[in-house]
């Protein structure tokens, strides 16, 4: 099998590109950059810039795929693009959107692919339901074979994901733990969620590659361990050998203060959702949330103990999390006091 990862060696992507090498899938990448240290040796690279249509168009030349997967489309001038590119060049095309696309406020606390997909808070979803949307559109106008596939929050080796944290330099809390310094979490910490592994959505997505079966249809790929903000906090802090001193502020404020945090919060972290993954372990038998989040934070902060280049810090972010911790608490204990009175 032939398959075209249009990047391969982001967060998610790192360990899809790993195991469908391992698997002895003809693996190319089409990437920017030179092949990167790392990668398998039996993984090609294709270097060329997807932004540039016309540059792809003529790195691909007459290559044809089985499938082809795009980890970096993200608005609807991408998917257009990526029609014009592959119709008639692939056999199936994957399509990387996002779990935060479903429904804001949910309607029902257990997510299946078949809840509606609407998110007003924040326009990274609304992009990526448009994509959905086109792509849809054009499997039904002209059989372009798309399948569709939603992760939710995700994390590997290399990035620490919790409700609050930066992105870029995903360290920081822990280094805000080791610090002794608060950890904010939204709401009271008791919202539900699910955190995956990036070996497990692997197992995922390498078993929709090539499965005729799944032209058509959309798929979330999530952990399944349920559980609170205030534990994937407290376990992330064991990990990191302290004790997490957690201080809860409620979205609104968190966004009110912060407008950027409304879409990764309101629109998705700060809301209990917990995903159905039957209909994925009914295309993909073999797939299954193997590595629990205790163990897997373990490996993600041991990785980032191991050279402390590593370690970099968001001090932006940093300071940013003081003065909202030090604005709530400061107009808590206002508030407390005009009662008190």
């Amino acid at each position: 099998m032939k398959v075209l990862f249009i990047g391969g060696t982001g967060i998610i992507s790192t360990a899809c590109t790993a195991l469908v090498a391992e698997r002895g899938i003809e693996l190319t990448l089409l990437r920017r950059g030179q092949r990167a240290a790392d990668l398998p040796q039996n993984v090609r690279t294709i270097v060329a810039d997807v932004a540039d249509e016309t540059a792809v168009s003529q790195a691909l030349g007459k290559l044809s795929f089985d499938a082809v997967v795009d980890w970096r489309a993200y608005t609807p001038a991408d998917v257009e693009r990526d029609i014009r590119l592959f119709r008639g060049r692939t056999r199936q095309f994957v399509f990387i959107s996002s779990a935060s696309a479903y429904q804001k406020p949910i309607g029902h606390y257990l997510i299946t692919e078949s809840t509606p997909l609407a998110n007003p808070y924040w326009q990274y979803s609304r992009d990526k339901i448009a994509c959905e949307e086109r792509l849809m559109q054009a499997y039904r106008d002209e059989g372009f074979p798309v399948t569709i596939v939603r992760p939710s929050l995700t994390y590997g080796d290399t990035q620490i994901v919790l409700a609050v944290n930066s992105w870029q330099k995903s360290y920081t809390a822990v280094d805000r733990m080791r610090r002794g310094k608060k950890i904010i979490v939204p709401g009271d910490g008791s919202s539900l969620w699910v955190i995956t592994h990036n070996s497990d959505f692997a197992v995922g997505l390498a078993g929709l590659l090539g499965h005729e079966q799944a032209i058509g249809h959309a798929f979330h790929i999530t952990g399944e361990e349920v559980m609170t903000w205030d534990q994937f906090t407290r376990i992330a802090a064991e990990a990191a050998g302290v004790e997490a001193k957690l201080v809860h502020i409620p979205s609104d404020f968190i966004g009110a203060c912060i407008p950027d945090e409304v879409g990764s919060l309101t629109g998705d972290k700060a809301v209990s959702v917990v995903f159905d993954n039957t209909k994925i372990k009914r295309f993909v038998p073999d797939f299954g949330a193997k590595v629990p989040f205790a163990e897997g934070i373990r490996r993600t902060i041991a990785w980032f103990d191991a050279d402390p280049r590593r370690k970099q810090i968001d001090d932006g972010a940093d300071a940013t999390w003081d003065k909202l911790i030090a604005a709530y608490e400061s107009g808590l204990e206002h508030a407390s006091r005009m009662f008190r009175s």
